[in-house]
């Protein structure tokens, strides 16, 4: 064992459900249990749900005193009890299911994602803003040689998008792709759908997300559409073919965002919405009976989209150098506050 007693290390904690209830604190270190390791934490990103925690309230669950995030990467520097995969020195990147009841038909179908006992790092289990922490070895993924910790921290939001792209979506080459917001699953969204070969694509977003449609287009967006000052639905149909998209990626998730999804997808078309919003829809959607068209929600990841998005990552299919900068832990508050006013697409926290 790599250490003695308990000892106490800095965490970024949520304390309260009021807005700005996070600040650096002491806390007592981690111990991995049976079938866990302990890791020491080399970057962690900061998530869009982090920086609604920080402005508070959510609509989610949450357990505080709790150590915020959930997008990490790191080495490890000791494992629990039975576990022989994992040793320390190892490099590795993990997902966000910290606990599982392991029983339920979506476990046992490799659904976990969806287990109605799921607890999720940054949510209800101590995250990765922290020196150290606990990772259940079901969930770990060795990094490739080739990525930094930083890139490796990069991984969740990349599955989130190849999860609603590959896994929920059905996507061909030719077809006609809008995402609707420029964020970091947006963002990775767009990647993910140009490797699909699209015929062409597009990036809705609004005047204050001029840095972020910026990044769209060097990712390959072949239109932007800023649907604050012009005619989104007039203009989809103008840059395709005048039926709509075939695919609609709602990573917004808003009331507006939703009419205008089913507003452009063309007749057999799809939407999947990835974007939460915790108030209610009080619009129709007798539009998706009238085309036909297919919605459906995305959410978290699995095991084989990590080690596909890991893959793809190390043979450098995914670049998301343009979106991200990195701040030290200490610098949490600007890191938070620049994506919070749009100059930055991706923070990512350091020690």
């Amino acid at each position: 064992m790599w250490r003695e007693g308990v000892f106490t290390l800095k965490a970024l904690v949520n304390y309260d459900e009021k807005p700005g209830s996070v600040e650096l604190r002491e806390v007592d270190s981690p111990v991995p249990g049976p079938g866990q390791v302990l890791i020491k934490v080399e970057a962690t990103g900061v998530c869009g749900s982090d920086i609604h925690i920080w402005k508070g309230p959510v609509s989610w669950k949450m357990k505080r005193p709790l150590t915020m995030g959930h997008e990490y990467a790191g080495s490890i520097v000791e494992v629990g009890p039975g576990v022989t995969l994992w040793h320390a020195g190892d490099r590795v990147t993990g997902e966000t299911a910290a606990e599982i009841c392991g029983r339920c038909v979506y476990c046992r179908t490799g659904n976990y994602n969806l287990c109605p006992e799921r607890k999720g790092y940054g949510a209800l289990y101590d995250g990765s803003m922290a020196e150290y922490m606990v990772v259940r070895e079901g969930i770990l993924h060795r990094i490739p040689e080739e990525l930094t910790f930083v890139e490796a921290a990069l991984t969740e939001p990349s599955a989130v998008a190849f999860n609603a792209v590959y896994v929920k979506s059905k996507v061909v080459p030719g077809d006609f792709v809008v995402v609707i917001g420029p964020g970091t699953i947006g963002l990775m969204a767009l990647q993910m759908v140009k490797l699909s070969s699209p015929l062409k694509t597009i990036m809705v977003g609004l005047s204050k997300d001029e840095v972020r449609m910026g990044i769209s287009s060097s990712f390959g967006a072949d239109q932007l559409i800023y649907s604050d000052r012009e005619d989104a639905v007039e203009l989809v149909k103008k840059y395709v073919d005048g039926h709509g998209a075939d695919l609609v990626v709602d990573a917004v998730g808003l009331a507006a965002t939703i009419d205008l999804s089913l507003k452009i997808v063309r007749p057999n078309g799809q939407i999947t919405k990835i974007g939460w919003d915790p108030n209610p829809f009080e619009g129709s959607i007798d539009t998706l009976v009238a085309k036909a068209a297919t919605m459906q929600g995305s959410f978290s990841h699995t095991w084989t989209t990590w080690e596909r998005v890991l893959s793809l990552a190390a043979k450098k299919k995914l670049d998301r150098s343009p979106m991200f900068k990195t701040f030290t832990m200490s610098e949490w508050h600007e890191a938070f506050k620049s994506m919070d006013n749009l100059s930055l697409a991706k923070a990512v926290l350091i020690p």
